[in-house]
């Protein structure tokens, strides 16, 4: 009997042991946390599958989520949630930077990493800023393709997404500044229109458009579903020929609109590319490692870095017209 209770104690205490150790182990993986301006549009599902690929990659926990519409008052709930369960890195695409600003704050104290991606965040509060494209090379890009397509002078408008976000503000404060001195014929109509990241929002707002500027010759897209909003409504009224539509899309989505040329151009990058760079680049911040100019990132390819390798551009755009766009998988 005393044998068999002596086997019994050292049985309970190895799995004791076991068990602890197990919980030790899972404690120590590391865990970051992706978040997006919203869940549920084709551009921010092809960021989720490059970010959960580079967290099955690297061996780490990753964490995509975020609100169903671009919300930064949902934002805030949800990343207050997520500090209180202790994630090691959490990388936010803002819809409102200053909105995001205290609860990030509360995240630095907390001892987390807090990135911005895709759109950024108050730099005082951010420890790497993931930018997916030079933004002020981007802007001017996209008023270049729109002359390219309705000429160098007459009416034009811009649909965006949501009125805050700084990225889109960012490329069209650029673009705007860069058509008043190399594109002085064009004529901005109106102030610009935001569809709140809906392409139905922005076909209806293009309609509204056409009715009321009807010597409109081009219109920029300013957010993924802005363009193809644009050119549905283009395309619903026969004018594909009149009125000229680009803007930043993504290929797949664009491609029966540039069949028939009611959207001209598309302009973009991987998504799904930008996705798995920020976790790449979180979880090396967490491992002591800062960004390189030029660093070859695997599956992303190489990238610069700015401001005392504190801002990470992965690369230039690419752009999608009706030849090309099949030969594109995102």
């Amino acid at each position: 009997m005393k044998r068999i209770l002596s086997v019994f104690l050292v049985m309970v205490v190895f799995l004791s042991f076991t068990w602890a150790a197990a919980q030790a182990e899972a404690d120590d993986e590391v865990t970051i946390v992706v978040m997006p301006k919203l869940v549920g549009i084709p551009y921010f599902n092809a960021s989720e599958v490059g970010a959960l690929q580079a967290g099955k990659d690297l061996g780490i926990n990753v964490i995509y989520t975020g609100p169903t519409t671009p919300d930064a008052a949902e934002q805030v709930k949800m990343l207050e949630d997520l500090i209180s369960k202790g994630v090691d890195a959490i990388a936010v695409a803002p819809n409102d930077a200053a909105a995001l600003t205290p609860v990030l704050m509360k995240a630095k104290k907390a001892g987390i990493v807090v990135l911005d991606w895709d759109t950024p965040a108050d730099p005082s509060v951010v420890d790497l800023s993931i930018h997916q494209i030079d933004d002020k090379a981007y802007g001017e890009h996209v008023w270049d393709l729109l002359v390219a397509e309705m000429g160098d002078t007459g009416d034009y408008a811009i649909v965006t997404g949501g009125l805050s976000a700084a990225n889109l503000n960012s490329w069209i404060d650029y673009g705007l500044a860069y058509a008043k001195t190399a594109y002085p014929g064009l004529n901005l109509v109106t102030d610009k229109v935001p569809s709140d990241e809906k392409q139905q929002m922005a076909y209806q707002k293009t309609l509204d458009l056409i009715k009321a500027y009807p010597s409109l010759k081009g219109i920029v897209g300013i957010s993924t579903p802005a363009p193809l909003g644009a050119a549905q409504a283009v395309q619903e009224k026969g004018l594909a020929d009149q009125i000229a539509v680009v803007g930043t899309s993504l290929p797949t989505d664009s491609g029966p609109y540039l069949e028939d040329g009611s959207l001209r151009v598309g302009t973009l990058w991987d998504p799904a590319k930008l996705g798995y760079l920020t976790v790449v680049m979180a979880n090396d911040f967490l491992n002591g490692k800062t960004p390189k100019n030029g660093q070859d990132v695997p599956n992303v390819g190489k990238i610069e870095v700015w401001d005392d390798n504190r801002t990470v551009i992965m690369g230039p755009p690419a752009d999608f017209l009706k030849e090309n766009y099949a030969s594109y998988k995102f």
